[in-house]
């Protein structure tokens, strides 16, 4: 009877393990959200949470923007009110994980919505940015801050789904 049980427990073990692996190894679904820029038309965007090596929260939003026949693709960055504030016009670094740096150009310089909010063009980095690795973001801020955000290759990920999707 205890040989019996320890099988029992021991197979439904195998079997657990194997049902969690499975759930485990799923595929990572990025998940694009959409908003009604005006009435009809619908835009999608890609927006995350993430914090700097100082522990500040950032609110990091890539988003559409048709001109005419053309889709533009902007990356927002927005930090704390009354902490953070960006210098414009500055571009923004991105460095990929083999060392290579592309400038996105600031999109604020004539006039922005408030100091800690940063407006940069990646219709033309977009579509050259690794498909696997990750990203670091790079710029400086008033007083000297160094700004240094990583993207993960998840949200990389979201980001290449983001321009699939509009063609």
């Amino acid at each position: 009877m205890d040989k019996i049980r320890r099988l029992i427990l021991f197979t439904g073990f195998l079997v657990l393990l194997c049902f969690s692996s499975i759930i485990i190894c799923l595929p990572a679904e990025a998940v694009l959200r959409q908003h009604h820029e005006s009435p009809g038309v619908l835009r999608y965007h890609v927006h995350n949470s993430l914090q700097d090596k100082q522990g500040m929260t950032w609110q990091v939003v890539l988003f559409t923007e048709k001109q005419s026949d053309v889709t533009k693709y902007h990356l927002r960055l927005v930090g704390f009110p009354g902490i953070t504030q960006f210098i414009h016009p500055q571009p923004l670094e991105i460095i990929t994980t083999n060392g290579q740096v592309l400038n996105a150009v600031d999109l604020l310089s004539i006039s922005s919505p408030a100091p800690n909010v940063g407006e940069f063009d990646l219709t033309d980095i977009l579509p050259i940015l690794p498909e696997k690795g990750s990203l670091k973001l790079s710029i400086i801020l008033q007083e000297n801050h160094d700004l240094s955000l990583k993207i993960s290759e998840s949200i990389l990920i979201e980001w290449q789904w983001l321009l699939t999707s509009n063609k």
